[in-house]
C-alpha cells in the first residue's frame, strides 16, 4: 500500500476549494492507496486524478452520445 503524500494532500485540498468557488458539487473524492493517486469527480462530469508528486490533470471526458 501506497501512504498519502504531503504534496498530494495540499493539492487535493486546493483543488477542493476551487471547484467549491466554481460552485461546482464534489461527488466524490477517493484515494487509491495501490496506485497512490486521488480521484476527484465533481458536477459536469469534472474528472481530476492528483499524483504523489502533487501534479494533477484532468481526465478526458469519455461520455458517448
Amino acid at each position: 500500500m501506497i501512504s498519502l503524500a504531503v504534496e498530494q494532500a495540499i493539492k487535493s485540498v486546493e483543488l477542493c476549494q476551487s471547484l467549491s468557488d466554481l460552485h461546482q458539487n464534489i461527488v466524490l473524492f477517493r484515494f487509491d492507496d495501490l496506485k497512490g493517486e486521488i480521484y476527484i469527480l465533481a458536477d459536469s462530469d469534472i474528472e481530476i486524478v492528483i499524483y504523489s508528486s502533487g501534479n494533477w490533470e484532468f481526465l478526458p471526458n469519455e461520455t458517448k452520445f
